[in-house]
C-alpha cells in the first residue's frame, strides 16, 4: 500500500525548494501526499525563492538554480496546492484557564483532541514540516500544530522538518512536564551564521522583521541538552541529520536529501545519519 504523507505549509510564505525536494522524492516512491495549512489558506512560496536572480546576504550568491526556480514556480502555480486541509478546524484549541467551565471544556478538549490526532496520525506514515521564513509566524508556536507533533512522536512515526520549521520541534512540549522532545537528539537547522542580519520578509504583510526574531540555533541547543547536540555544519554545502523519528535539514539546498533520506527511513528502517 502507498505511504501517506503529511505536509504541513505556512500561509505567510514558504521557500520553494524546500517544498519542491521532499514533493520531488514522495512522488518518486509513489506516495501520497496531503497539505495542510493552519487555516486551510492555500500556502504560496516566498518571491525571492522562485528567483535564481536573488542574492542569499549570508551566502552572498544564489541559492536557487533557474531549474529549482521553474521546478518550484510550476508546483507553487498547480493544483495541488489549493484546497488544503485546516490545522484549525481539526485540531482544537485549549481552553484558557480562566474559562467559566474549565474541568468540563479540559475534558471536552482532551477528548476531542483524542480523536483528532487518533485520525490523522492513523491515516499518514510521516509528516513534513516546510521552511522559509513563513514558519516563524503562525507554524513556530502553533499549539494545535505542536499537539500533531506530540502524536506522531507517541506513536513512533516520523517527522521531517526544515530550516525554520525545525523550530516546531523544539516548541513542541507535553503540557505537564514541558520537557523538549529533542532532549538527548542530534539536530540541524539555520545556524546564526546563515540567518539574515536585514530583510526577514513574510507574504501578506507589509513588514520586514529585519534579523529573524529568535536564533534558531540557540534553542535548538538548549533543546537538545547535554546528551545530544546541534550540528550547523557551517561551511559544508549540506546538511541533514536523522536521529529517529527526527529528520531535521538546515536550508536551502538540504530539502533534496532530506526528503531522500525521509524515505530511507520509511523504506529501509533508517534511524541514524550526519553526525
Amino acid at each position: 500500500m502507498s505511504k501517506r504523507i503529511l505536509v504541513v505549509l505556512s500561509e505567510y510564505g514558504y521557500w520553494g525548494e524546500e517544498l519542491v525536494g521532499p514533493v520531488e522524492a514522495f512522488d518518486r516512491q509513489g506516495y501520497q501526499i496531503t497539505f495542510m495549512t493552519p487555516t486551510g489558506k492555500r500556502a504560496h512560496a516566498l518571491p525571492p525563492s522562485v528567483d535564481p536572480e536573488y542574492i542569499d546576504p549570508p551566502l552572498g550568491r544564489s541559492v536557487t538554480t533557474r531549474d529549482m526556480a521553474r521546478r518550484a514556480a510550476e508546483l507553487d502555480e498547480s493544483d495541488r496546492l489549493d484546497n488544503p486541509v485546516s490545522l484549525q478546524s481539526l485540531i482544537p484549541e485549549r481552553p484558557y484557564y480562566s474559562a467559566l467551565n474549565h474541568l468540563r471544556e479540559l475534558e471536552e478538549y482532551h477528548s476531542r483532541l483524542d480523536r483528532a490526532t487518533g485520525d490523522l496520525v492513523s491515516g499518514f506514515d510521516a509528516l513534513v514540516i516546510v521552511g522559509g521564513s513563513g514558519p516563524i509566524v503562525d507554524l513556530a508556536n502553533n499549539e494545535r500544530l505542536h499537539e500533531l507533533v506530540l502524536a506522531f512522536v507517541r506513536a513512533d512515526k516520523p517527522i521531517l522538518a526544515e530550516c525554520y520549521g525545525v523550530a516546531v520541534l523544539a516548541f513542541a512540549r507535553d503540557w505537564e512536564d514541558r520537557a523538549s522532545i529533542l532532549w538527548g537528539k542530534h539536530v540541524t537547522g539555520h545556524p546564526k551564521e546563515y540567518d539574515y542580519k536585514d530583510g526577514t520578509g513574510f507574504l501578506g504583510v507589509d513588514f520586514n522583521m529585519g534579523p529573524p526574531p529568535y536564533p534558531l540555533e540557540y534553542i535548538l541547543r538548549d533543546a537538545t541538552g547535554p546528551e545530544g547536540a546541534f550540528h550547523g555544519n557551517v561551511g559544508k554545502e549540506t546538511s541533514v541529520i536523522v536521529d529517529y523519528p527526527f529528520v531535521t535539514a538546515r536550508s536551502t539546498p538540504d530539502s533534496v536529501p532530506s526528503g531522500e533520506l525521509l524515505v530511507e527511513v520509511l523504506e529501509n528502517g533508517l534511524r541514524r545519519h550526519g553526525w
